[in-house]
Protein backbone atom coordinates (compact mmCIF):
# COMPACT_ATOMS: atom_id res chain seq x y z
CA UNK A 1 0.00 0.00 0.00
CA UNK A 2 2.61 2.43 0.77
CA UNK A 3 4.34 1.82 -2.55
CA UNK A 4 1.30 2.64 -4.44
CA UNK A 5 0.89 5.69 -2.63
CA UNK A 6 4.59 7.42 -3.05
CA UNK A 7 4.16 5.99 -6.71
CA UNK A 8 1.31 8.01 -6.92
CA UNK A 9 3.07 10.63 -4.92
CA UNK A 10 5.71 11.06 -7.48
CA UNK A 11 3.30 10.85 -10.60
CA UNK A 12 0.96 13.93 -8.82
CA UNK A 13 3.71 15.92 -8.69
CA UNK A 14 5.43 15.49 -11.39
CA UNK A 15 2.17 16.58 -13.63
CA UNK A 16 1.49 19.79 -10.89
CA UNK A 17 5.19 20.61 -12.47
CA UNK A 18 4.20 20.25 -15.47
CA UNK A 19 0.66 22.17 -14.98
CA UNK A 20 2.95 25.09 -13.26
CA UNK A 21 5.34 25.42 -16.09
CA UNK A 22 2.77 25.56 -18.51
CA UNK A 23 1.02 28.55 -16.15
CA UNK A 24 4.55 30.06 -16.56
CA UNK A 25 4.87 30.09 -20.24
CA UNK A 26 1.13 31.18 -20.63
CA UNK A 27 1.08 34.09 -18.43
CA UNK A 28 4.89 34.81 -19.27
CA UNK A 29 6.16 35.25 -15.69
CA UNK A 30 9.42 36.51 -15.64
CA UNK A 31 12.24 33.16 -15.12
CA UNK A 32 13.51 35.21 -11.52
CA UNK A 33 10.02 34.43 -10.42
CA UNK A 34 9.43 31.20 -11.79
CA UNK A 35 11.75 28.90 -9.12
CA UNK A 36 9.52 31.40 -5.94
CA UNK A 37 5.93 29.83 -7.87
CA UNK A 38 7.51 26.46 -7.98
CA UNK A 39 9.10 26.02 -4.15
CA UNK A 40 5.77 27.66 -3.26
CA UNK A 41 3.86 25.38 -5.28
CA UNK A 42 5.73 21.99 -4.55
CA UNK A 43 5.75 22.34 -0.82
CA UNK A 44 1.86 22.83 -0.58
CA UNK A 45 1.64 20.03 -2.31
CA UNK A 46 3.78 18.32 -0.45
CA UNK A 47 2.01 19.06 2.41
CA UNK A 48 -1.29 17.81 0.56
CA UNK A 49 0.36 14.70 -0.02
CA UNK A 50 1.89 13.91 3.60
CA UNK A 51 -1.55 14.43 5.04
CA UNK A 52 -3.25 11.95 2.38
CA UNK A 53 -0.08 9.68 3.54
CA UNK A 54 -1.01 9.89 7.43
CA UNK A 55 -4.65 9.46 6.92
CA UNK A 56 -4.27 6.61 4.71
CA UNK A 57 -1.86 5.49 7.33
CA UNK A 58 -3.89 5.85 10.43
CA UNK A 59 -7.29 4.61 8.61
CA UNK A 60 -6.18 1.29 7.51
Amino acid sequence: MIAIVVLFSVFYLFQINRMTYALCEQKEIPEEKQPKIYRTINVLITILLISFYLEILFTV
